[in-house]
């Protein structure tokens, strides 16, 4: 006999933590118990039930909670544990004599951490100061099958963080408030601009023509029109559409989906913000954005500076404002005459910055603004006077008709945001389209294709309007000091496991 309790002992100590969990989902079985029953009510969360305590707010003599369990502490016939919800975590004090010894031993023996659990008790503190729940009935209420990451380390692999992203917001308080913010941020700016009579919309996420920006699309195939779609690249061409119709201050917080590559600034899923307002141009676009911004930031963090990976951002208007040929002399460290129409070819060549040999001088001047530029701009600065060559949709200046009435604001050297005032001219923004053809013809596959549908929608009269583009992910990079941008998405796209 003691022989086969010894081999049935290293049977056991012989499975995997998985198997052994697995082992006890056939036992439950079998004793008539279901691992994953119906829900229990609950009456509170943990954190209500720790804020009424302290304030001595609450006439409730007991509560029910549900959550994780994410902690046991063993002590004979007494047990301290933790269980997490999404409010936060709570201890428990869970004794045999207040339990009764039968669900005592089952949640000895069959209750894992991981595990979710219905707990019902009344509220004490401890000795060591700790606000408790005492436990006077508990069931379980889903099985967990695998073991969590470890609570100290989290996931240590950067590769499942991003791909098992349940297991990051379990184990990792720390992007689960990431989260929690970028949703306060969403929600933010969806009250600023509510509150200036803008209207929320949703436009076509399947577009018959890639336009709205200059980027390479995805490509789909719908069979019952038998017809290639793109999903889009921008929101832009259908929301003015609506401004011609009529509603004059629209935006659409949603995705946008570029074939491009991947890094700590880019995935190809994106959430923008895109807002268009009639009678307005660039520089009211400015203005709003800097208001916007200011409110969002002021609003999450109760003040306009932040720290961004060891830099103080001061996110006060108004924002500083350079030409793209002042920023070349200024931060680029160029002379005027280096930067001319004649001598930017040899200037190019010096810095070995290589662009497509149809490219003209806007294109150009835009490269070595890429290249030289953009990673100096720390402090918020709105970057104006971009060529026309590289705005096919924007505008052109009053007083300069190679330049457009466009901005971009950049941010601890990254863009954050894209405006300009809107072209409405139907056969400017035509021939616009016909130069973005020629160019996709020499190779360039990032050039939009010619919009017909939206040049007869701009022949009805589209009236003056300024629109703009924000970065959402970006945006919550800067607000939660994070490197990375899959860190602020919460599924990434991610390369295919090969098996």
């Amino acid at each position: 006999m003691a022989v086969k309790k010894k081999l049935d002992e290293q049977s056991v100590y012989s499975l995997t933590e998985d198997e052994v969990r697995l082992k006890k989902v056939k036992q439950m079985i079998g004793q008539g118990r279901n691992p994953w029953p119906y829900y229990e009510p609950v009456s509170s969360t943990c954190k209500q039930v720790i804020k009424d305590f302290e304030k001595k707010i609450s006439d409730l003599t007991e509560y029910t909670l549900a959550g994780r369990l994410m902690s046991v502490r063993e002590h004979g016939k007494t047990i301290f544990a933790n269980i997490q919800d999404r409010s936060g975590n709570i201890q428990l004090y869970i004794r045999e004599n207040d339990l009764g010894e039968e669900r005592f031993k089952y949640f000895q023996n069959m209750i894992d951490l991981g595990d979710i659990i219905w707990v019902k008790g009344s509220v004490f503190k401890t000795k060591m100061g700790e606000i408790t729940l005492k436990v006077q009935n508990l069931k379980l209420l889903s099985k967990c099958l695998h073991p969590l990451p470890d609570k100290f380390h989290g996931l240590v692999d950067i590769e499942q963080k991003y791909r098992q992203r349940h297991l990051d917001l379990i184990s990792n308080s720390e992007s689960k408030e990431k989260f929690i913010r970028r949703s306060k941020i969403v929600q933010s700016i969806r009250e600023f601009l509510l509150n200036k009579d803008f209207l929320e919309v949703e436009t076509p996420m399947l577009h018959p023509i890639a336009g709205g920006a200059m980027a390479k699309p995805f490509v789909t195939h719908h069979n019952a029109y038998d017809m290639d779609l793109f999903l889009r690249i921008a929101p832009e061409l259908y929301l003015k559409r609506l401004v011609i119709g009529g509603l004059e201050r629209v935006f659409e917080i949603n995705r946008n989906f570029r074939n491009e590559g991947v890094s700590t600034k880019h995935n190809p899923e994106f959430t923008t913000l895109e807002f268009y307002m009639a009678h307005g141009d660039y520089k009211d676009g400015m203005e709003l954005t800097e208001k916007l911004i200011n409110f969002v930031v002021k609003k999450i963090f109760g003040t306009n500076k932040i720290r961004y990976q060891n830099m103080e951002i001061d996110f006060s208007a108004p924002f500083k404002r350079l030409t793209v040929e002042e920023s070349l002399i200024q931060l680029g460290g160029f002379l005027a005459d280096q930067i001319s129409e004649k001598n930017i070819d040899k200037t190019m060549h010096r810095h070995a910055i290589e662009i497509g040999k149809h490219a003209g001088y806007g294109a150009k001047l835009f490269a070595l603004f890429e290249q030289r530029v953009e990673n100096k701009l720390i402090q918020p600065t709105f970057i104006i006077g971009y060529p026309v060559e590289v705005s096919p949709l924007a505008k052109r200046d009053e007083k300069n008709s190679e330049i457009t009435a466009r901005f971009e604001l950049f941010v601890a050297g990254m863009e954050l945001a894209n405006g300009f005032t809107e072209l409405n001219d139907p056969f400017d923004q035509a021939e616009r389209f016909r130069q973005q053809v020629q160019a996709k013809a020499a190779g360039d596959q990032e050039a939009q294709d010619y919009d017909q549908d939206y040049i007869k929608a701009l022949e009805y009269g589209l009236p003056p309007t300024v629109g703009v583009g924000i970065g959402i992910d970006r945006l919550v990079m800067f607000l939660t000091d994070t490197p990375s941008i899959k860190d602020v998405i919460l599924f990434p796209t991610m390369k295919k496991i090969e098996e």
